[in-house]
């Protein structure tokens, strides 16, 4: 099958859409599927078009399905569709109409969407190949990482918040990999450390050494105002990392409504007092740790081929 993939981060970019593009054409060229990735559909041939973004796309959705009405149209829904676009744009809500199948990284995602649209909804779990070595944990300090792009949505600074509430005791350190989208992150970012000492900003970083550092830190902190199924959560699963979240549809849907590592969005102070348990008290560390481990199969990255192939494979058995 030869598979149209648009989304709309243009190349280079390193923003979640495209990284989730990118690894879903390797998963389906693996497969034996041919997968040209492209900005926008501009009538090219192909066998299914597969859209991430219901509003960012929704011109190119619209257009495939008018050009191709008889072929698959997939559409992957992000966290700003889920969470913000479906309720305020009417090109996002036309997307939900025209798609044939509506892809969600987590399933908590599916309540946010209108009943009649839930049989045509399928989830696939961002998958991370698990890391064959583990860096050692620095033994000086307890490092927890936060790893995203500064952008306002992320929240990105409450880890560091929530650090200078800590004891002066505490060996926490808040070590941040992510680009600053914006002159005003970076001058905060900059400004944060100046006076921070539990706060280290790295910014953009290659992903191999995003993982080594996700992986040498004891903790993840995940403080994000929303969130489609965020891949930093697959990725901390893959690298056996406990994660402290906000508690918000994205990751619930992941970790669990009964997950025991989360604190409402924007609590510095429920951040700290969880920052502070995981550091000083070892049961409760190793209650994240457990929890975590029960989730490593989601990331699994023959589990999210196999979907795929699942997803696919209806349109072929419907000839």
């Amino acid at each position: 099958m030869h598979v149209l993939m648009v989304t709309p981060a243009p190349p280079g970019s390193r923003r979640g859409n495209r990284v989730t593009a990118m690894r879903w054409q390797a998963l389906l060229r693996k497969s034996g599927h041919r997968v040209t990735m492209v900005d926008a559909f501009r009538d090219q041939p192909c066998d299914a078009c597969v859209a991430l973004h219901a509003k960012r796309s929704g011109r190119s959705i619209r257009r495939f399905a008018e050009r191709w009405p008889d072929r698959p149209l997939l559409v992957a829904l992000t966290g700003t569709d889920l969470y913000r676009d479906i309720a305020s744009s009417e090109i996002a809500r036309q997307s939900l109409e025209l798609a044939d199948r509506l892809i969600l990284l987590q399933p908590d995602g599916v309540r946010f969407l209108p009943g009649r649209l839930h049989g045509k909804t399928r989830v696939i779990f961002q998958s991370v190949p698990r890391p064959r070595r583990l860096p050692p944990k620095r033994k000086t300090v307890f490092e927890v990482a936060v790893v995203g792009h500064l952008r306002p949505v992320k929240d990105p600074f409450r880890a560091a918040l929530s650090a200078r509430r800590l004891p002066a005791d505490s060996r926490i350190k808040i070590v941040h990999c992510g680009a600053a989208l914006s002159s005003a992150m970076q001058h905060r970012a900059e400004s944060e450390m100046e006076r921070n000492a539990r706060y280290q900003w790295l910014g953009e970083l290659p992903r191999w050494k995003t993982l080594q550092r996700l992986g040498r830190s004891r903790l993840m902190v995940l403080s994000s105002k929303l969130e489609g199924g965020a891949n930093v959560i697959s990725e901390a699963l893959a690298c056996r990392v406990p994660v402290v979240a906000s508690r918000i549809s994205g990751s619930i849907g992941l970790l669990g409504a009964d997950y025991p590592g989360y604190f409402e969005y924007g609590d510095t102070g429920g951040l700290a007092e969880l920052l502070r348990r995981a550091e000083a008290e070892p049961a409760y560390y190793r209650t994240l740790q457990a929890a975590c481990r029960k989730r490593q199969w989601l990331v699994d990255p023959r589990l999210e081929q196999e979907t795929w192939e699942t997803i696919l494979a209806e349109f072929r058995a419907r000839g």
